[in-house]
């Protein structure tokens, strides 16, 4: 099975003409999006580090992979991550009897340009977990990151996707500080599929919009 984690899907296309590629409003990138617009969705502040996969085995031995099999992470954080799951088979025995696939980001000091805003060290903040071919419910998967001592994203809102895009446009500051939140991870209240089965989940970046005021003015 492969277990790199998924792309997530930007909601808008790009002005390809423009010089920083910017958004266009309203030109969805996936039909399902401009579908289920309207419908409820639940925000999760995206954080801007580098992804992290952790394997669990079904006797509770972890191993770490990034974004793709060539991914490299940074040293601090794989001593991180060794301190966090290396020393408690037992306990990841007993959360993942069958064994699963923790998903998150690597944040903090060093990792992009933002990540000392976050904290002064590195560490991995858990959104997503996958059982065989389940994907865990949002309230199972809080429940894994407590039961771990794991920190988790945090939920800052639900409403439609339009919502989503005025909340980053209006200056979405971080749960983590006074700073400027990368921006947001919409999903379906209730999970959902695409035809090809790829989930339907959208991602909304601050700086999409930023630069979308720039090209304005430098037109």
């Amino acid at each position: 099975m492969n277990t790199e984690y998924h792309k997530i899907q930007s909601i808008f296309k790009r002005d390809l003409s423009t010089p920083r590629k910017t958004m266009i409003d309203g030109d969805w990138t996936l039909p399902e999006f401009e579908y289920l617009a309207n419908n409820k969705w639940s925000f999760t502040e995206k954080v801007d580090g580098t992804n992290i996969r952790v394997h669990v085995s079904p006797s509770g031995l972890a191993g770490f992979g990034g974004r793709t099999e060539n991914a490299n992470i940074p040293a601090p954080l794989v001593g991180r991550l060794n301190d966090r799951f290396l020393s408690c088979p037992d306990k990841l025995r007993s959360v993942f009897d069958n064994g699963a696939v923790m998903y998150g980001e690597g944040y903090g000091a060093k990792i992009q340009k933002i990540g000392g805003n976050y904290r002064q060290d590195q560490d991995f903040v858990l959104f997503d977990v996958r059982v065989g071919e389940w994907w865990l419910s949002r309230d199972d998967v809080v429940d894994v990151a407590i039961r771990l001592g794991l920190d988790f994203v945090p939920i800052i809102g639900y409403g439609s996707l339009l919502d989503a895009v005025d909340l980053v446009k209006g200056g979405l500051k971080s749960t983590w500080g006074n700073f400027d939140a990368e921006g947001i991870v919409a999903r379906p209240v209730v999970e959902m599929r695409r035809r090809n089965g790829d989930r339907i989940i959208a991602k909304i970046k601050g700086r999409d919009f930023s630069s979308q005021s720039s090209d304005k003015a430098a037109a």
